[in-house]
């Protein structure tokens, strides 16, 4: 093996395992994140700038990882003198970079209420399958914002999927909640949908700012980056808290919790705990991969979402949802299929790239 090669291929191992691990994270938030704030309001929660706070709330978990990670640069820059100063610095992210994260984060802010309000409205497995269709407009943006490529099977992935999120719209009042008026599920349906937009839009946006960063994106930036972006959501939605009087709510709503007073701060703090696993592995498999991947994984865990909803809130399973579902699933298979096709086809031209560049030495 060439050693000009090993390093690349240890990058490319790291990146891997970030990836898997980023994958895991975002799998844990999407399908357990609108699952916790579901139960919220289906247990006599009515606060929808409280939910949409708890969506970003949780950003001081943060500060964690990024102590270790600056701990632990310390320690290798104090044992090793060769390695640069630069390296041991608390703060990595420059201004410029600063300024784009907080306005991706006021976005991000805004669309955790209108996801947070289509919740409220709508049950988890409708809801679910309206934010499939986030990875059409994932998809749009990244083709504008990021010039991203597309083969004819991620292009049939991001049409079926569309499609099945476009077969709820058929009859969205069919599974409307026992006492909710058709108005008010209608709202949640269409608030839905602009969170999927909005969501589509800031995925993308996230990659371009990546790759206008006019510094080197590591993993430890991608976490200031998390840190940054969900503080100024959170920022967001505390005004919107202070306008509509959510604070001094709270301690009524928790005695009145169907649940009890306990489980409804429990829910709470669950609910902050798991969005930020959502959102940090949706950035973290951006920096892995690129947005339009984070939008697959994102559909991909639709299914996993639907059956967990069905069990655990009982609600019902239209026709509508069926085919929704198996045009989604159509979708997931039809997107890995082309990815791994594409994926032996890059090895293959890697290999001949190999064997023939000995030749092409010699000749020289």
């Amino acid at each position: 093996m060439d050693k000009e090669q090993q390093p690349q291929q240890n990058t490319t191992a790291m990146k891997r395992t970030l990836l898997v691990f980023n994958c895991f994270l975002l799998a844990v938030g999407n399908c357990g994140g609108p699952l916790v704030m579901r139960l919220y309001f289906v247990h006599g929660g009515k606060r929808v700038w409280l939910s949409s706070f708890l969506e970003t709330g949780g950003w001081p978990i943060i500060f964690i990882p990024l102590i270790i990670s600056y701990i632990n640069r310390r320690r290798v820059a104090a044992l090793n003198p060769s390695v640069s100063t630069d390296s041991a610095k608390m703060i990595f992210m420059k201004p410029r970079l600063f300024l784009a994260t907080a306005v991706i984060g006021i976005l991000t802010g805004f669309d955790d209420y209108l996801y947070a309000y289509g919740v409220a409205r709508l049950p988890v497995s409708t809801s679910a399958l309206i934010i499939a269709c986030q990875l059409a407009f994932t998809a749009g943006f990244a083709f504008l914002l990021v010039k991203q490529k597309f083969t004819s099977y991620s292009i049939n992935a991001v049409v079926l999927l569309t499609m099945g999120g476009a077969v709820l719209a058929l009859h969205t009042s069919g599974d409307r909640p026992a006492g909710e008026s058709n108005r008010d599920y209608i709202a949640g349906f269409l608030m839905t949908v602009a969170a999927a937009i909005m969501y589509g839009f800031v995925l993308p946006l996230v990659e371009l700012t990546y790759r206008k960063a006019r510094q080197q994106i590591t993993y430890t930036l991608v976490l200031e980056f998390q840190l940054i972006m969900s503080l100024f959501a959170t920022i967001v939605c505390t005004i919107g808290m202070l306008i509509n009087n959510d604070f001094q709510v709270i301690p009524r709503e928790a005695e009145e919790f169907g649940l009890g007073k306990f489980r409804y701060y429990l829910v709470l703090v669950l609910s902050a705990i798991i969005w930020q696993a959502f959102f940090l592995g949706a950035i973290g498999v951006i920096f892995s991969s690129s947005s339009l991947f984070s939008g697959i994984v994102i559909a991909v865990l639709l299914p996993v979402t639907e059956i967990l909803a069905v069990i655990i809130f009982n609600e019902k399973f239209q026709a509508e949802k069926a085919v929704s579902l198996a045009l989604n699933l159509w979708g997931f298979v039809s997107y890995f299929y082309g990815e791994i096709k594409h994926n032996k086809k890059k090895k293959l031209e890697l290999q001949k790239y190999e064997e023939t560049r000995p030749t092409q030495i010699s000749n020289v």
